[in-house]
């Protein structure tokens, strides 16, 4: 099921008092009003960030950085690490001395789905006015308001069946955008919270996907990153039979969009018909592929449904039909129950795969995930004497991959300016490049030799 943004009247009617009764309170101060969203964990966060934005400034409210001069600071909050939440907690602790400036606090995303969460912000930081979760995050216009005419607002669905279409969105980049082609995830790892905040899987129907795409590409992108906690199972539910490969078929037809990137995916769902789909023209041959464990009693306690030797065939086809692809991962370090062979067995994989790139972790229990009640016999130091083991082995690896690309031409995709007369872009793997240029280059394919390289990063020049 899904609703048009556009044609959610209290939304648009909330829309429009804010923009009156801000302008009539920030006009008789001389400024504003302002906003900030500070943005917590991943990609699919950026996104609901970018949107939040748009909202805002259909509003009448404009971005800053100073959070000293923001009538409205959002925390979009991720819960996937431990770190992370008390991250969250420390801001919205030290935003409690900028309250006297009438500013209005908003909690929202991942860690606000989390009951203990919740209560602690109810509990401990009682100056928050708004506090809303994944679900209902275009609904920041009606929390606003209330906030506005001095009423709190907590609103936390657990799920919820409907996609909103038609978002608007402030993109980060013009030339390359992110867009969701589904939300929430049904594989349940023990160590994950992402089902629980996040919801169960729900396709968006494909025209409705093709008509952002389009839409964004009439405005100037030239790259996609297609967004899901597993894009691989796109298309269950639909009344139409279309899978993850037919949705890429489909946008490899739209013109002048020159390359399409997605993730996440999980293994147990890698099929050999997406495989071939990573031939099509415009598919960037780069695949993130998490592993979390090189063994297969881990991945079983993680409830991962591959073992290690399905993984490792599911790299050997990839490979096989695209030799120069680029392959990242995450790896996940001392879950409860590891053994010394087991991370072994991780660091023998990373040899034997040769990854370009990693996200790497220390395990981090999350309350609610089964993985929370098992017994952990490491320790904080022992599971960092591992963590730097596994993190030495896979930077050799990746410093080497990285230094064997001098004197290489790539096809870069010129992506922005980062300071006057450089920019940078990424190859069809992914690798990151800057380079002399000019703004002549910006959002098009330009031949790019390497001249330098550094551990974690590329230089070089444009073919001429």
């Amino acid at each position: 099921m899904k609703i048009l943004f556009t044609e959610d009247r209290k939304n648009q009617a909330a829309i429009e008092k804010v923009a009156k009764l801000s302008n009539s309170i920030y006009s008789q101060k001389g400024e504003g009003p302002f906003y900030h969203i500070h943005t917590f964990g991943c990609q699919m966060n950026d996104h609901d960030s970018e949107r939040m934005a748009a909202l805002l400034e259909l509003m009448g409210y404009e971005y800053t950085e100073d959070e000293t001069r923001a009538s409205l600071i959002l925390l979009n909050t991720c819960a996937i690490r431990e770190h992370a939440e008390e991250r969250v907690y420390g801001f919205i602790g030290r935003l409690k001395s900028l309250k006297e400036n009438d500013l209005i606090i908003g909690v929202c995303g991942c860690m606000v789905q989390q009951k203990h969460v919740l209560d602690k912000i109810k509990k401990s930081y009682p100056y928050v006015d708004m506090v809303f979760g994944t679900h209902n995050y275009y609904q920041l216009p009606i929390y606003l308001l209330k906030a506005l005419e001095g009423e709190k607002s907590i609103s936390v669905l657990e799920d919820s069946p409907r996609i909103v279409e038609e978002l608007p969105a402030i993109r980060a980049s013009k030339i390359s955008a992110f867009v969701n082609i589904m939300e929430g995830c049904n594989n349940f790892c023990t160590y994950c919270v992402v089902p629980y905040t996040r919801g169960r899987e729900k396709s968006r129907l494909p025209e409705d996907i093709i008509k952002e795409v389009k839409g964004l590409v009439e405005e100037g992108t030239r790259e996609i990153t297609l967004l899901g906690q597993n894009v691989n199972s796109y298309g269950r539910g639909l009344e139409e039979e279309v899978d993850f490969p037919e949705l890429l078929n489909r946008l490899n037809e739209i013109e002048c969009l020159y390359r399409i990137r997605f993730m996440t995916s999980h293994p147990k769902d890698l099929s050999d018909r997406l495989i071939e789909a990573m031939k099509l023209e415009k598919m960037a041959p780069s695949f993130h592929l998490p592993v979390q464990s090189g063994s297969t009693r881990v991945l079983k306690m993680m409830n991962r449904k591959y073992t290690r030797e399905d993984y490792l065939d599911k790299v050997y086809k990839l490979r096989q039909a695209l030799p120069h692809i680029g392959l990242t991962t995450d790896i996940i370090v001392g879950f409860p129950g590891e053994e010394l062979e087991d991370l072994e067995a991780t660091i023998s994989l990373i040899e034997e795969v040769g990854y370009d790139s990693a996200f790497t972790f220390i395990y981090s229990k999350r309350l609610g995930t089964p993985a929370a009640g098992y017994e952990d016999k490491l320790d904080y130091e022992e599971k960092h004497r591992r963590f730097d083991r596994m993190l030495g082995k896979l930077n050799e690896i990746v410093i080497e991959k990285n230094h064997s690309r001098l004197g290489q031409v790539f096809e870069v995709l010129v992506e922005e300016e980062t300071e006057a007369g450089i920019y940078q872009g990424r190859t069809p793997q992914g690798f990151l490049v800057r380079f002399p240029g000019s703004r002549e280059d910006l959002g098009q394919l330009r031949d790019v030799k390497i001249t330098r390289t550094k551990n974690f990063s590329l230089e070089g020049e444009i073919c001429h």
